[in-house]
């Protein structure tokens, strides 16, 4: 892998991140997801209508200036671009000199040595602009993890903290849900999708080589041209679909991590029942009302409103009536009852 090959992973890694966690900050961060209302009481980043800022820049400096407690979305946004503002917003200021100490240090051994390399054409010298560029970016990233495990303990369980864990290491997610049997399962899934996209590269340059070779004059290999065209396009197209299953794979485990860190406390019981007997039900006849039809005493219709009752269960359920007969005070009808 060249250098220019690894700088556009990075950047495209860069954009994903600051994507899919600006994204995440709308709505996946709040600790009331599912209710009509996706703004904090005192969150002052919402504008008046229904639509709601995926980032506020003014709450990402006030957090940094300890002006206001901000959301864990807005804080590792920014620190995707401004390296280092989760530690400042954590008071983690110790952490600074490391940080940014070893991201200059790989980015410097790796476009010194990269220079070098284009002048002397020296494998050590891409071996170690390599290195550098890698060592770099593992600064960066232990930068954002930091940031995210130590973004304020002290509100306990959060969806965005988890999203984030699998964002970074996926696995990582479901494990802080205390699902640790779904990190194997993720883990196997693209493990096997870097193994068939390594694999399929790697065929994929080998007929490739063989087809541009079989278009030389005086060729005489075994394969031939359209055979080493056809096992290319071949390769290719399973490489492809290798990378597709890799993203497929990483995204699905960030969304399960969400979702299911929303619903880690929601109660979940397997005893759901449902009786309905007969039942008789004693109106109120001082809320009664007669008049206009037929079927009452006196010319009226008899309106009566519907009562909760007690259950069978020993909890209040609705009492319905249909057509009802009257037999003095007390009418005849269908009750229900439900237990969750």
């Amino acid at each position: 892998m060249n250098v220019r090959a690894l700088l556009r992973i990075v950047v495209l890694s860069v954009i994903l991140l600051a994507g899919l966690s600006g994204r995440s900050a709308h709505a996946q961060f709040r600790s009331q997801a599912f209710t009509q209302n996706y703004n904090e009481p005192n969150d002052t980043t919402f504008q008046s209508d229904t639509t709601d800022k995926l980032f506020s820049f003014s709450e990402f400096f006030e957090g940094m200036g300890h002006k206001r407690r901000i959301r864990i979305g807005t804080s590792f946004a920014g620190s995707v671009i401004f390296v280092g503002c989760q530690q400042i917003y954590n008071k983690d200021y110790w952490k600074l000199p490391i940080i940014y100490g070893g991201i200059g240090a790989g980015l410097g051994v790796g476009i010194y040595n990269h220079l070098q390399y284009k002048q002397t054409g020296e494998l050590h010298n891409k071996q170690w602009a390599t290195a550098g560029f890698v060592g770099a970016g593992v600064f960066y990233w232990a930068a954002l993890l930091d940031g995210v495990i130590c973004y304020d303990r002290t509100q306990g369980h959060l969806p965005g903290r988890a999203t984030l864990y699998s964002l970074l290491v996926p696995g990582l997610g479901q494990a802080y849900n205390g699902e640790f049997w779904k990190v194997p399962v993720y883990d196997l899934l693209m493990a096997g999708s870097v193994y068939f996209f390594l694999q399929n590269r790697t065929n994929y340059l080998r007929y490739r080589g063989i087809y541009i070779e079989s278009m030389e004059p005086g060729y005489s290999g075994r394969i031939s041209s359209d055979q080493a065209l056809y096992y290319r396009d071949e390769f290719r197209k399973y490489r492809d679909y290798s990378v597709l299953a890799m993203v497929g794979f990483y995204l699905l485990q960030v969304i399960d991590a969400n979702v299911f860190s929303y619903m880690r406390n929601f109660e979940i019981s397997e005893d759901i029942t449902m009786d309905m007997s007969l039942g008789v039900i004693n109106p109120d006849l001082q809320l009664a009302s007669y008049g206009g039809g037929a079927g009452c005493p006196g010319g009226g219709g008899f309106n009566s409103p519907v009562l909760p009752r007690q259950s069978s269960f020993g909890r209040p359920s609705l009492a319905a009536s249909s057509q009802t007969t009257l037999f003095g005070g007390n009418a005849v009808g269908l009750t229900f009852g439900f237990r969750f």
